[in-house]
């Protein structure tokens, strides 16, 4: 089934009748497992494992519920099933000329749209252009009690009071199945272009927050090995006067570039033993540990190769204000930054309400959960 059959006027009443058998198939899984208090284990793309903790459970497979249920280009405006693989969405607004704006990581090509917002990710645009939850417009999803609830719309002034949709991204599908997700797509910039410059991460951070306070087009910054990128996204005369302000060596291979750091194929990724994810302010000068870093998002992210030990950058991430996650190479240490005792007690209670019976990827994020 191509892409272009599966939208708008061409979704037909017996891809409406798949879908919806396919709907009530997860309801009575779910339903049963609720009866029982046995616990599920969503089953995507399986792209996004190694995030957070192992789970245990009866496999629940939602990739064979997929398809794009309605997009209209002019409306900037997609509605696909969680099971549809993020490249075939990616495919149709390409065709075009628009963009998931919060450029997703997949990590393989079998990444799906559900478990791309079940786990929140986003790529080097992030911190430009907004977070995968910025451009979620509404959500269907499967609760613990096998009950289907809608949330949202597909405009934005749909989205009022709780906004609840938004609330299933970076859940790491703990609160319920997500069945179809709409989301906001914008236009594809007509002119990008990626300068170069060699720095210290000292001088990185304080020229890529000087930026962040001026109008200029940029779209992703990134300093590694020593070297401070900037892409610049937009209009030609956009972009052009900002080349002409910003100054830089322009580089060749910058779309490689780019997906080599969203993807963590670059050479920091692939020699890190010990990968910390770390968020902080902008202007937070770099942290005191040993080891190799990468600066993301305006310096607001933080990838950090250490052996530092857990407690030491978890505190010196809080003293900055900020956060800090294992993201690979320490199977000791809890993945996610320590809740707050009130943080955690919101969370269970959060938990409770859509999941009573805790039957959903138990203990992903945290063992309370």
């Amino acid at each position: 089934m191509t892409p272009a059959s599966v939208y708008g006027e061409f979704a037909n009443d017996r891809f409406v009748r798949m879908l919806a058998d396919q709907t009530q198939q997860l309801q009575a899984q779910v339903g049963d497992a609720f009866a029982r208090a046995a616990p599920l284990c969503i089953v995507g793309g399986g792209t996004k494992t190694f995030l957070g903790r192992s789970t245990k459970g009866e496999p629940l497979d939602i990739t064979t519920h997929r398809g794009i249920v309605h997009y209209q280009p002019t409306e900037l405006v997609i509605t696909a099933r969680a099971g549809t693989p993020l490249s075939e969405i990616e495919a149709v607004l390409d065709e075009h000329q628009q963009i998931l704006a919060f450029e997703p990581p997949h990590f393989g090509g079998g990444a799906t749209l559900g478990g791309t917002i079940a786990c929140g990710l986003s790529g080097p645009r992030r911190a430009y252009a907004g977070a995968a939850r910025d451009f979620v417009l509404g959500t269907t999803l499967i609760n613990g009690r096998g009950e289907v609830l809608h949330f949202g719309g597909e405009v934005m002034k749909n989205v009022a009071g709780y906004d609840v949709s938004r609330l299933m991204s970076g859940a790491m599908g703990t609160l319920g199945v997500m069945l179809e997700v709409s989301l906001k797509v914008l236009p594809r910039p007509s002119h990008e272009l990626t300068l170069a410059q060699v720095s210290t991460a000292t001088a990185a951070i304080a020229q890529m927050n000087q930026w962040a306070g001026r109008p200029l087009p940029v779209s992703a910054t990134c300093f590694v090995d020593g070297v401070l990128y900037v892409r610049l996204s937009g209009a030609a005369s956009a972009v052009a006067s900002a080349h002409r302000q910003l100054g830089g060596e322009i580089v060749d291979d910058a779309a490689d570039f780019w997906a080599r750091v969203r993807e963590q194929r670059h050479r920091f990724f692939a020699e890190a033993t010990v990968l910390w994810r770390v968020s902080v302010p902008p202007a937070t000068p770099s942290l005191a540990l040993a080891g190799d870093c990468l600066l993301e998002w305006g310096a607001a992210l933080r990838w950090l190769n250490t052996a530092a030990d857990a407690a030491t950058v978890r505190k010196l991430a809080e003293q900055a204000g900020g956060h800090a996650s294992v993201w690979r190479g320490d199977a000791s240490n809890e993945p996610f930054h320590p809740l707050s005792p009130a943080l955690l007690v919101v969370q269970q209670r959060v938990k409770q309400a859509f999941d009573p019976k805790g039957i959903f990827n138990r203990g992903r994020m945290y063992a309370e959960l």
